[in-house]
């Protein structure tokens, strides 16, 4: 059986994070993602963050599996038509360029349109229409302007930006979605449109809980599962919870054995009501079961905090994975904190394609992310990054050049 997207052929003008994860993404799902690059340059990652040197840095392996490399210069005449005819034949355009530069390039959604009307055009910007759409963003400004940092981290400290890259990564998965469902559209339609995916709105949608806390807020003046209360103030705005659960079920993060010397030696706890008999019996707190201070919801919300203490001194005489294998047998739910030391080792990752080692001509092996999506029928086979230009000979004849006039193109600096 064929891949879920064979046929589909995307031109990808993205580079950094953002874009590069939504067209992977296609890629996987079988696409022909065809990548754009600068003769010489190429995608800015390829030479951040490196460790080696005049290799491909991880931070472009890792987002550009899948891909085919071309190089053409925009900017020459001839490449400008060796452009118009990937437009022609491809199906999607994405770009995460600065505000306005595909216009700038001469390709205007009306120009495109001229070339294929069939053609989606699918961008990444900081934000949508309004007082900031000019400025450039960049990963933990979207986490900022999003809502995502003033609500994390401790009431007692400054707004926290995660480590997990909500503002590109996230941004991409949500433009994957919007060019696979325009796809859809264009069966019915026959027509190309764009598609908009903003830094800004795709946080706030990873957001959206503290949006539900704060009309919960103005309504009552408090949230009785946040850590301020009872004894402590809330503001207007809703305020930085620590690893207090936002669904409602409290949960907090615990030291187990040997936190002394590990920084990761922590287990993420929830004391969901309906397990609440069975965590007293773990912890050696029985009594708390039919006390009517700690029997109900309602009466262990002003004792959290002495509550969360007396099962940290449980945890604390157990490893993380001990306390996993406890907690488990009764259904408590439970999570470790694994380190990234420990998920790249992980073998049951490695089982499912999450974690997947990959063979580079120059790198040599490395491990990346695999597809997060796995479809029965259609198995992700996750390749390699291409190197720069490494496909722009095999498109030019796939476009109808001869190699005569792949080398004219060459000589004339075109790609």
């Amino acid at each position: 059986m064929g891949k879920a997207l064979d046929g589909v052929r995307i031109l990808d003008f993205t580079h950094v994070q953002s874009g590069p994860t939504c067209t992977q993404l296609l890629a996987w799902f079988g696409a022909d993602v065809i990548k754009v690059e600068r003769a010489g340059a190429g995608d800015i990652t390829r030479e951040q963050l490196r460790d080696i040197p005049d290799v491909d840095s991880l931070y472009f392996t890792m987002l550009n599996h899948n891909k085919r490399s071309v190089t053409i210069d925009t900017k020459n005449p001839e490449g400008k038509q060796v452009l118009e005819a990937l437009i022609q034949t491809c199906d999607v355009l994405v770009e995460n360029f600065a505000p306005g530069a595909l216009d700038r390039m001469g390709f205007t959604w009306e120009r495109i349109q001229e070339l294929n009307p069939r053609m989606i055009v699918a961008s990444v910007k900081g934000f949508g229409p309004g007082p900031y759409e000019d400025c450039k963003v960049y990963e933990n400004v979207a986490q900022c302007a999003g809502g995502a940092a003033s609500t994390t981290g401790f009431d007692d400290g400054p707004p926290v930006v995660t480590g997990a890259q909500i503002g590109d990564s996230g941004t991409g998965l949500h433009l994957a979605l919007g060019i696979v469902t325009a796809l859809f559209q264009r069966t019915q339609t026959g027509r190309g449109q764009r598609v908009l995916a903003a830094m800004q709105d795709g946080v706030l949608n990873l957001c959206r809980v503290k949006l539900r806390d704060q009309q919960r807020l103005e309504r009552t003046g408090m949230m009785k599962e946040y850590p301020q209360y009872p004894n402590g103030e809330f503001g207007e705005a809703v305020p930085r919870a620590g690893n207090a659960s936002g669904g409602g079920q409290p949960g907090w993060i615990l030291k187990c054995k040997g936190w002394e010397t590990d920084p990761n030696a922590y287990i993420y706890f929830i004391t969901q009501a309906p397990v609440w008999a069975k965590i007293c019996n773990v912890i050696g707190k029985e009594e708390w079961a039919t006390d009517p201070d700690y029997a109900t919801p309602a009466a262990r919300l002003p004792r959290l905090k002495d509550i969360f203490a007396e099962i940290e001194r449980w945890t604390m005489t157990k490893t993380k994975f001990e306390a996993m294998q406890i907690l488990n047998k009764y259904d408590i739910p439970c999570g470790p904190i694994l380190s990234m030391k420990e998920i790249a080792e992980e073998p049951s990752l490695r089982k499912t394609g999450t974690i997947v080692e990959v063979d580079h001509p120059t790198r040599g092996k490395y491990l990346t992310v695999g597809n997060p999506i796995k479809l029965s029928d259609s198995p992700t086979e996750v390749r390699r990054s291409p190197l720069l230009g490494e496909h722009t000979d095999e498109v030019m004849a796939e476009l109808g050049y001869s190699p005569e006039q792949i080398s004219a193109l060459r000589t004339a600096g075109a790609i």
